[in-house]
């Protein structure tokens, strides 16, 4: 199984647009050793021919411009995408799809819960039914396993994760479960297994039972302190309000991931403020010792 990242980063990318703070200036000015990186999205084969997205980010075109295999020029019209497969509803996973338009029809699969929110209160399906038909919609459903027929090694098992829907769905502030999902993905001819989960709010024993099957942990990586947001003056939410369980701290990330040596671990979905994006920083050096990996964008896993 090839494992590409698309984009490391979460919603606003680094540096965001609009952020000052200690990161993104440093980034700007040249004082931060640290790699600009897109909003996050993966893409998984079993031949290197064949792609399936795991979300469409606001930074889609620029991410397939910049790996060659989504563009293999085999007919005047072509893609590398196979299948898209959404592990929410969030506007950083799912803007994308707008920008693949003139590719449609796409398979897209997902949650009842991430449809009815695409088509209500972000209705991209609708939207997209006016470019050849737009998006086809696969249903997911938690502890289901499915294959996709242009990837057909791979085995997609999806499992809920707890976490909100996003601001606009018509349930925000009624959760379900199949707001959020993560994946483990099997190739089942080498038997390699990715456990990936970019928004991870909690850890309970069916999870951990599940990351102990998985060879590559790519995991929720988005803040270092729960109160970073605070911290760094950007905002008022903590991460666990948000849906991301933060690294540090008892029961944080690093700690969950301590109890799985043998597993290669990896964050992704980095936040703007987050301190392990400073290459020379405490935190970094921290993650290092504790044999954990920082994701960025053109990042390749194989398994």
């Amino acid at each position: 199984m090839h494992i590409h990242i698309l984009g490391s980063a979460a919603g606003g990318g680094f540096p965001q647009w609009n952020c000052n703070c200690a990161n993104c200036a440093g980034f700007r000015n040249g004082r931060l050793n640290a790699k600009a990186r897109t909003q996050s999205s993966i893409a998984v084969s079993d031949d290197g021919e064949s792609w399936v997205l795991c979300n469409a980010s606001p930074d889609i075109r620029a991410q397939l411009q910049a790996f060659a295999p989504m563009q293999p020029g085999r007919a005047l019209r072509d893609t590398g995408i196979a299948a898209i497969v959404l592990m929410d509803s969030q506007i950083d996973h799912t803007t994308g799809l707008l920008s693949l338009r003139e590719g449609c029809p796409h398979e897209v699969w997902c949650t009842d819960m991430v449809h009815e929110d695409l088509n209500t209160g972000f209705p991209i399906f609708p939207m997209l039914k006016h470019w050849n038909g737009g998006l086809r919609w696969n249903p997911i459903v938690s502890g289901e396993a499915f294959t996709i027929s242009a990837c057909p090694n791979l085995r997609f098992t999806p499992f809920a994760l707890r976490s909100a829907a996003p601001p606009y769905s018509p349930h925000r502030h009624d959760p379900h479960p199949g707001d959020n999902i993560g994946l483990v993905i099997e190739d089942t001819r080498t038997g390699g297994k990715l456990f990936y989960a970019p928004g991870l709010g909690e850890v309970d024993e069916a999870l951990l039972a599940r990351m102990h099957e998985a060879d590559c942990l790519l995991v929720d990586g988005t803040l270092w302190h729960d109160d970073e947001m605070q911290r760094r003056g950007v905002g008022t939410r903590t991460g666990r309000q948000m849906g991301h369980l933060a690294q540090s701290g008892p029961g944080g990330m690093l700690e969950v991931l301590d109890q799985f040596p043998n597993a290669r671990k990896i964050l992704t979905h980095i936040n703007n403020t987050n301190p392990i994006l400073d290459e020379d920083s405490a935190e970094r050096a921290e993650l290092a010792l504790r044999h954990v990996e920082v994701a960025f964008d053109g990042m390749s896993i194989d398994l």
